[in-house]
């Protein structure tokens, strides 16, 4: 099992429901186990979102499929910057 953590930041701390779709596509994939979606408390911008895959090769499928996804009509982005990705396995 691959547990993947993606830390970034929101243009506002009200952007966080522009994500909702992103988090149902990414549950939906296959090979997701799950996600969870933590907010900073002291930074309601900073949201962390754990993900839980079946293999790192299920993992590289959706990083692979999230990037050849169309931009989509021209709504801005509630992100503030480039996600930071970590993927860990148990030891």
């Amino acid at each position: 099992m691959i547990t993947s953590i993606a830390e970034f930041q929101l243009t506002s701390a009200g952007a966080l429901g522009q994500i909702e779709r992103t988090v149902e596509q990414t549950r939906a994939f296959e090979g997701c186990l799950g996600v969870s979606v933590l907010r900073d408390v002291a930074d309601p911008t900073r949201i962390v979102l754990i993900e839980q895959w079946v293999s790192l090769e299920a993992d590289d499928a959706y990083r692979a499929w999230r990037r050849a996804q169309p931009a989509g009509p021209a709504v801005p982005s509630p992100l503030a910057g480039v996600p930071r990705i970590t993927r860990c396995e148990s030891v």
